[in-house]
């Protein structure tokens, strides 16, 4: 594990090297509870698929990374696009990256790409939200009673060590708040102009397809990946589908020799 210091906080990353030439560079964005550790062995599969140099990071709180001093607003996800994303492509001395988010990372991309047009190559979504549905927050509350009645603190543990209760009530507490029922970021999404991918699975527990049916509506030429069999996080129920998705989506882009 790398580390690297963005915006005064020390943060956890992983950063594997190209392996073709002239393929972008690829950053993966974790969702609401995760972090480096929970993707697993994905990013290492996703190099490999793709021969692209990827770098996957622990944002701000999460796994290893160093937390922030002051409480989480309804607008973390905006700072963490708009704020914290930039200052960590500056660090990485990386210009045009190729993002790949996952649920609130997918959120997190959108709005990058919507502040800053000109910057990425390219976005790919999973699970992302742009607005607040009912079935969203049923499912935060399902994941709330979880924490206090069963194994899932401990599970979580494993990956965030001493923040995993901060990270767990960071996240519910904000979902869950009044002050965030109004919460959307669709007036970001006409003001994209990369190409984009938007995978969804039709099982999601946290969302219905309206939410990349949205991004297809409002970012022309977008590209849908709807899955079956599929919940909220389709990079582990569908893998192969997944890979070769993004594989054939970064396949589209070339750039200076990466090596």
């Amino acid at each position: 594990m790398k580390h690297i210091v963005v915006q005064g906080l020390t943060l956890e990353y992983r950063d594997y090297p190209a392996t073709a030439e002239g393929r972008p560079t690829l950053l993966l964005l974790h969702e609401g509870l995760g972090c480096v550790s929970m993707w697993r062995h994905f990013p290492e599969k996703l190099a490999a698929a793709t021969g692209c140099r990827l770098i996957v990071w622990s944002r701000a709180g999460y796994g290893g990374s160093e937390a922030y001093p002051e409480p989480r607003t309804p607008r973390y996800m905006h700072r963490e696009g708009e704020e914290v994303l930039p200052a960590l492509l500056a660090a990485l001395e990386i210009e045009r990256p190729l993002l790949i988010g996952h649920s609130d990372g997918g959120s997190i991309a959108l709005i990058f790409a919507g502040a800053f047009p000109e910057v990425p190559l390219g976005v790919a979504v999973m699970a992302p939200h742009e607005f607040v549905e009912d079935v969203t927050l049923a499912g935060i509350r399902e994941a709330r009673t979880a924490w206090q009645t069963t194994d899932l603190p401990k599970k979580l543990a494993r990956y965030h060590h001493a923040q995993t209760e901060r990270v767990f009530s960071d996240w519910n507490d904000t979902w869950l708040s009044p002050a965030f029922r109004d919460w959307n970021i669709e007036g970001y999404l006409p003001k994209i102009r990369c190409p984009l991918l938007a995978i969804q699975g039709e099982d999601d527990e946290y969302a219905t397809m309206r939410q990349i049916d949205a991004i297809a509506e409002q970012v022309p030429g977008t590209q849908l990946l709807k899955l079956a069999q599929c919940g909220h996080s389709p990079h582990r129920d569908q893998e192969a589908a997944v890979l070769a998705a993004l594989a054939a989506f970064a396949a589209k882009f070339r750039v200076g020799p990466t090596f």
